[in-house]
């Protein structure tokens, strides 16, 4: 298979694994092909111990339209419970699930279950001229791929409600200064940058990081006591690691520490 037919990209630099969609000419619309390679790459991520960080991004000018609505017309179309439960929804758990960061580059637009595959990655950044929409309500459709979950505990119940109901874009700055996203990258230096976010994860203890989104995920649903009990049983974990006591060690010699991931 040619890389121009080869539906998501994959790059190993060093420790982190580069995946891009590579619909472009479609805006990276998902299909199922791209949605079952998207989580093949997800997998091989997982099972590779030399990757220690992920890069998701788009190729060309979007970053994802969300799902091609080619696919869910005539009579052979797959009805939603295969689109969202067999190709989408698995997207957005193996990200969650991913005991490595995953860093997201917004290219470009990012819509319906683009976006929300977008905010379901731990660190997300987005060039200033790219744009998020939840375009579901357009169609008469409902957010979905996590969305409805996700949104409304990082930006808050109003603004989430506004926004799936409204359809509008909202600018990668905008998105930025609402919490939906990290940061708001310019244009003419993002490649270099949100790529560097990745690689910058990549050298940093990697095990506790794997841990702190194990936190995160659990924080979702627990009430205070019950994560507070959650912190002490992933600290105890996180004091076994190689890279615990290689940091303190570090710190003691003063000297700038070799974590492995391990």
């Amino acid at each position: 298979m040619t890389q121009e037919n080869t539906l998501v990209l994959f790059e190993k630099k060093g420790n982190v694994a580069v995946l891009t969609l590579n619909r472009p000419k479609k805006y990276n619309s998902m299909t199922g092909p791209l949605a079952r390679e998207l989580q093949k790459r997800l997998d091989d991520c997982a099972d590779d111990k030399d990757i220690r960080a992920v890069y998701l991004t788009g190729a060309g000018k979007a970053f994802c339209a969300g799902q091609d609505l080619g696919e869910v017309t005539g009579e052979d179309a797959p009805g939603f419970e295969i689109i969202l439960g067999e190709h989408l929804n698995p997207i957005v758990e193996k990200i969650r699930a991913l005991e490595k960061p995953v860093v997201c580059g917004v290219n470009g637009v990012a819509a319906g279950a683009g976006a929300n595959i977008a905010i379901a990655c731990d660190i997300t950044v987005a060039k200033t001229s790219a744009y998020f929409i939840q375009a579901f309500s357009k169609i008469g459709l409902i957010p979905d791929t996590g969305g409805t979950y996700l949104l409304p505990r990082l930006i808050g119940w109003q603004r989430a409600g506004a926004l799936m109901m409204l359809g509008e874009r909202v600018s990668a700055v905008e998105a930025a200064a609402m919490g939906m996203i990290y940061q708001a990258i310019p244009d003419e230096k993002f490649e270099e940058a949100a790529f560097q976010l990745a690689e910058r994860l990549s050298h940093m203890p990697t095990r506790g990081l794997a841990l702190t989104k194990q936190a995160l995920n659990q924080a979702m649903h627990n009430d205070f006591d019950s994560q507070l009990q959650t912190e002490i049983e992933l600290q105890g974990r996180a004091g076994q690691t190689h890279d615990y006591r290689e940091g303190v060690q570090a710190f003691l010699e003063k000297r700038k520490p070799e974590f492995r991931g391990e």
